[in-house]
């Protein structure tokens, strides 16, 4: 493992490599499914429609992989150890294999592509191999297993969406949802695979998205994150009133489902974030205060090596306008240390452009050389790990600085926090997010369960989280 992965905070660290269960069929085939997830959102939200497709096959599912007849990993490429513990659970998933051969064992996802002659060929692992666009194939796949044969698609698609299929929802607690707007990605960052294993970007068709987020707010859901590698270059129109939506409107839109609904949504990218999206989240109260806007770097030769397509002082713009425009907006980011040839002093940049957003939360991580990206084949990888470790522990010491600033910033106040269950800790306490997606415990109150929302005075906090309790 070459890289630290250490995210001061983050919404899924949680449900990495969790398995995931669904609502069994009605057509059961007598088949189990189990599903395990790493990486992103996009990762959780993709392994929903693969369960939906399933389900309706008749697979029901178990949360033991060594009683399933068919086993997925459903992966991430972005960082050299997310592949390690792949490689390490796939090999765990082999000594099952061995004790029941007709398991089919399948990698899904954005590792599918890049890794397929090592998993399928070099060293045997899986049985199939799928790509995100070809999920639609997988009964097919898995019956050529069952034939005999290994099988592959990772065909990329300028057209797929899945906007017919209702995901199901996975280990769900009914709450909270994810939706996914599009797929692909369109910015060749040079350091990143993306575009690559998912393709180019597609938006999903606005009248789906709002029937889905309609339909879980029906169910009982009371918040949605839409979903996307960029959300703001969001772009539809509606062939039939020849309606243009941007991302701007596609939040609006899904504001006005119902005032009651939490609307969230992930990842922004600084080149397209604009002013009439910062306008729209003030004007409504059910789209949260929480921007998560990825800097990577505070240095603007280092960004254009990265082909992130902004300067420093385009990033610092962007950050004003948010604090001009909703004050008191959380902001987390990501941040790479250790990029190609990156100085002492342009670290630094990073370092005080940490000083002057001061994020609510970061991810952070060394840079880690991936095969098939930009930088690859363009740059060396020539700085040494020790300096990359260096960097990266004063970027993770700077930012828990400021994430427990941040928190403190909020004591004192009442905050309107989503109930999502209870605390880790007490089935005594229960706990919910606020508005600026900080983690709130306080104790369980007569009259309020899960799903409702609850006005909470902060009354103290600890580095990641706000403790307080209930106000009438």
């Amino acid at each position: 493992m070459t890289e630290l992965d250490i995210p001061v905070k983050t919404h899924d660290e949680s449900r990495q490599g969790e398995a995931l269960m669904l609502e069994q069929p009605e057509n059961r085939n007598g088949r189990k499914l189990y599903i395990e997830s790493y990486g992103c959102a996009m990762n959780f939200s993709d392994s929903e429609i693969v369960a939906s497709i399933l389900s309706e096959k008749g697979f029901e599912t178990t949360n033991d992989y060594k009683n399933a007849d068919v086993v997925f990993i459903n992966t991430c490429s972005i960082r050299e150890n997310a592949e390690t513990r792949v490689r390490n659970r796939l090999k765990e998933f082999k000594w099952a294999k061995d004790k029941n051969p007709g398991m089919v064992v399948g990698v899904l996802g954005c590792m599918a592509e890049r890794l397929k002659s090592k998993f399928l060929e070099e060293e045997k692992l899986v049985d199939v191999v799928v790509g995100p666009d070809a999920y639609r194939d997988l009964p097919n796949l898995i019956d050529q297993v069952d034939g005999g044969q290994r099988a592959v698609n990772v065909l990329l698609s300028r057209e797929e969406t899945y906007a017919d299929i209702n995901p199901v929802r996975l280990n769900s607690n009914g709450i909270n949802a994810f939706v996914s707007i599009m797929r692909g990605c369109d910015n060749m960052c040079s350091f990143c695979v993306v575009p690559f294993t998912r393709g180019r970007e597609r938006s999903r068709d606005a009248h789906s998205i709002i029937k889905e987020c309609t339909d879980l707010f029906n169910e009982g859901y009371r918040e949605v994150t839409l979903l996307g590698q960029n959300v703001d270059s969001y772009k539809w129109t509606d062939e039939a009133t020849n309606e243009h939506v941007n991302f701007a409107r596609l939040l609006e839109l899904t504001a006005l489902v119902n005032p009651e609904l939490r609307v969230r949504f992930s990842t922004s990218h600084p080149k397209d974030i604009t002013d009439e999206v910062l306008y729209t989240i003030a004007k409504y109260d059910n789209i949260c205060n929480y921007i998560h806007l990825p800097v990577q770097s505070g240095n603007t030769r280092i960004l254009e090596m990265m082909n992130r397509t902004y300067t420093r002082e385009w990033y610092i713009d962007r950050i004003d306008a948010i604090r001009r425009i909703l004050p008191g907006c959380a902001i987390s980011t990501d941040v790479i240390t250790g990029f190609c040839t990156e100085t002492d002093e342009e670290h630094q940049d990073t370092v005080s452009m940490m000083d002057y957003v001061q994020y609510d939360y970061a991810y952070m991580f060394m840079y880690s050389e991936r095969p098939g990206t930009l930088a690859a084949k363009r740059y060396a990888d020539d700085i040494p790990e020790d300096v990359k470790k260096a960097r990266l522990q004063e970027i993770v010491a700077k930012q828990q600085q400021y994430s427990h600033v941040r928190l403190q910033s909020q004591l004192g106040k009442v905050q309107r926090v989503l109930i999502e269950g209870y605390s880790k800790k007490s089935d005594q306490d229960f706990c919910g997010r606020n508005d600026q997606n900080a983690m709130v415990v306080f104790p369980k109150t007569e009259g309020y369960k899960p799903g409702q929302y609850a006005n909470v005075l902060a009354e103290k906090c600890t580095t990641a989280t706000l403790i307080g309790r209930i106000i009438e």
